[in-house]
């Protein structure tokens, strides 16, 4: 009890200044924790779920029973799901307590949440900048202290984007390995539901509850790791099964769109590099794998995914950016939608047999450090804000296509104190592997204890 009264009363005091949760479920979450104090009195230690009493949020795209999900929206302000989403009962029987769903952009087409549900979601770092999205509200929830960790999702690089900007950890798993059931289209594999941390033990636990193969699910589930659990996995030494050296290779050139970036972000990816190679690894520069030309395929195919059944009456409820990305998903025919995913297929195809004898690739998270809330919306033009989103996050998304495992790390720091993260991909279904290089990181250069000043 002791616990969720302590984030109940960090959420109280310090969440009026960031916008990170849209609902609280603290009637729910004390009564819970009365349950599970209950039950440590009643059982064995080791008869307990993994994350006994631990509290958590949901994002509010992510379907809970009994409690809005509005996915962001006016026009879905009163949806109350009957049902749970697969990860949410997976973490419910882990032993999770949650405080209640945090801020999403609209549909998760944003990469900055900013609704007419609320006021938007601010940097804990500086008020005035975003926090990312679309989960921007869980890694702002993180990384101020108002949870000890979040479920988020990741369709387009919607983890790792806040994840940078918020200075924690965004884990994108492999495709497969995390369900995106019971009820959900599958949106081509895309989508996938990944940990919010503050540290990689952090993510590894909170991957091990969501890691759980169901049963019909549309994409096969990579097998658990030799050791047991990507907790126990972070142990593992960082060399190849043969013993040599892991091969990374690294780029910094933009994957969607043309752009430039910043010099503190390509600072810190340089010296990422340069720590890796301490740790024992090869690294070696790779030329970009993607061309910056399947930038308008991969928003077509994403304008389909947002183009979500509703009734004609809610449309008027829906912001610029999500009406405009609707109607250019209504000029897609069925026919037109398979070509594009052919093409992006293609071009999957190609990256991944480029970089077959790479173990992981290093890029920067996003091409610049930070822009303020408004940055996208600004000129007024739903098609340059999703142009000005592309160019601020150029390499994430093809992560998305091609089903790779990736995470955003808070290694580096601007000159005015602002986080900045690196991101490294693996072969599909290497999530231990992933997990152990940047636990390893993380012990060669600690983040844990940079706090952002609203802490």
């Amino acid at each position: 009890m002791e616990l969720v009264d302590h984030y109940l009363d960090r959420v109280e005091r310090l969440d009026g200044a960031l916008g990170s949760f849209v609902t609280m479920t603290a009637d729910a979450a004390r009564a819970a924790a009365k349950e599970a104090e209950t039950r440590v009195v009643q059982s064995d230690a080791d008869d307990l779920p993994l994350l006994h009493g631990v509290p958590i949020a949901f994002k509010d795209l992510t379907a809970t029973a009994g409690v809005p999900t509005k996915f962001g929206s006016l026009a879905l302000a009163d949806n109350v799901p009957p049902f749970d989403a697969d990860v949410v009962k997976l973490l419910n029987e882990a032993g999770v307590l949650s405080l209640g769903k945090t801020a999403t952009s609209e549909l998760g087409i944003s990469l900055s949440c900013e609704t007419e549900l609320g006021p938007p979601t601010h940097s804990p770092w500086r008020r005035g900048l975003m926090a990312g999205g679309s989960s921007g509200g869980a890694a702002a929830a993180v990384a101020a202290g108002l949870v000890p960790f979040a479920q988020g999702s990741d369709g387009a690089g919607s983890l790792r984007v806040p994840a940078a900007l918020c200075g924690v950890i965004g884990f994108k798993p492999s495709r497969g390995l995390v369900s995106h059931g019971p009820l959900h289209s599958g949106m081509f594999g895309m989508p996938i539901n990944g940990p919010v941390a503050r540290t990689v033990a952090d993510a590894a636990v909170l991957l091990d509850a969501m890691a759980v193969a169901m049963p019909g699910e549309p994409y096969f589930c990579p097998p658990p790791p030799p050791e047991g659990s990507y907790l126990a996995a972070l142990r593992r030494p960082l060399r190849r099964p043969d013993g040599r050296p892991l091969r990374v290779g690294r780029h910094a050139e933009p994957l969607l769109a043309e752009t430039v970036v910043d010099r503190e972000v390509l600072r810190e990816w340089d010296r990422a590099g340069r720590l890796l190679e301490s740790l024992g690894c090869e690294v070696f520069d790779v030329p970009a794998p993607f061309d910056p030309s399947i930038g308008s395929l991969f928003q077509q195919v994403f304008s389909v995914l947002a183009a979500m059944p509703l009734p004609p009456s809610r449309e008027r409820l829906l912001q610029p950016l999500t009406r405009y990305v609707r109607a250019e998903a209504a000029k897609v025919s069925a026919v037109g939608v398979l070509g594009i995913l052919s093409q992006l297929q293609n071009a999957a195809r190609a990256a991944m047999r480029a970089l077959a004898d790479v173990d992981l690739v290093l890029t920067p998270t996003v091409a610049e450090v930070s822009v303020p809330l408004g940055h996208f919306t600004e000129p007024g033009d739903p098609a340059e804000h999703l142009a000005r989103q592309r160019r601020f996050s150029p390499f994430c998304a093809p992560y998305n296509l091609t089903g790779q495992p990736a995470v955003s790390l808070p290694l580096g720091q601007s000159e005015s104190g602002l986080p900045i993260g690196v991101m490294l991909a693996a072969q599909q279904g290497q999530d231990a592997l992933l997990l152990a290089v940047g636990a390893a990181l993380e012990q060669a250069a600690p983040w844990a204890d940079r706090k952002p000043p609203v802490w």
